[in-house]
């Protein structure tokens, strides 16, 4: 079996062990060897570009403000950390300038850009005036028009487009399939794709089919066990994104050795 050493993303940060798309959960995925980190990101309504995963923050801070209406300063009067545990209070919802400034060098930012077209200059800037290595970048967003804007603007920085996979019954097919998110990738421009861990779609043969189509970058999420990781490892992914990068890689490497 040829397994591959792929870019293990931690999702959100550590966020198995350390509240999601805090400081302290991206501090913990770098000292858990992750390569890369990956936080969602909206903006604030004074503009700043800040990293949390829903439009409110009800769900991790208790009280429940809309990001796109709240002021930077008062966004970071919450404590998104207390709710998984006492010793993480006190985190605050960071901005993208803070999450830069915790990676060592070498390291990987996914971005996630979790809105309209509208985030993507201000993302631009940020990237500019952090002088951040624009290779060691991946912009991700579910937005079809927030990924093209984000290539057109920054060409010169990785850029997937995120999909995940319905079906209307359990007799119908899985959508989109492979062949129209190959036509997706390639019409929006962007380098690759992101894609749901669902092990019954993305199989073997849909990746082959990809890869017949002209997409041969892709990386996974959320992939938190090792079974499924041997798996995409096998399959060339990009990057595995992750929960518990620590677990991940152990399983990886020991996979690798035999």
């Amino acid at each position: 079996m040829t397994v591959q050493a792929q870019k293990i993303v931690a999702h959100r940060g550590a966020s198995h062990d350390a509240p999601e798309n805090t400081l302290a959960a991206f501090k913990l995925a770098w000292q858990q060897g992750a390569d890369g980190v990956e936080g969602d990101f909206y903006l604030s309504r004074d503009g700043e570009v800040v990293c949390i995963h829903d439009k409110t923050t009800g769900r991790t801070a208790g009280r429940d403000l809309v990001v796109a209406e709240t002021a930077l300063a008062e966004l970071q009067t919450l404590d998104v950390g207390q709710w998984k545990g006492a010793k993480f209070a006190g985190e605050k919802i960071p901005t993208l300038q803070q999450v830069i400034a915790t990676a060592p060098e070498g390291k990987w930012l996914i971005i996630e850009l979790k809105t309209g077209p509208e985030i993507v200059e201000p993302v631009r800037q940020v990237l500019a005036d952090t002088h951040f290595p624009a290779e060691q970048v991946c912009i991700i967003s579910f937005n079809r028009q927030t990924i093209a804007e984000a290539k057109r603007q920054m060409p010169n920085i990785k850029a997937h487009w995120l999909t995940g996979y319905k079906q209307k019954s359990e007799t119908d097919p899985w959508l989109p399939s492979a062949d129209e998110v190959a036509q997706t990738v390639k019409r929006l421009g962007v380098d690759g794709l992101g894609t749901d861990k669902k092990r019954q779609v993305v199989t073997a043969p849909f990746l082959a089919r990809l890869r017949e189509q002209g997409v041969s970058e892709f990386h996974v999420w959320t992939v938190d066990d090792p079974q499924d990781a041997r798996f995409f490892a096998e399959q060339g992914a990009w990057g595995i994104t992750t929960n518990r990068p620590l677990e991940i890689r152990r399983a990886l490497e020991k996979t690798l050795r035999k």
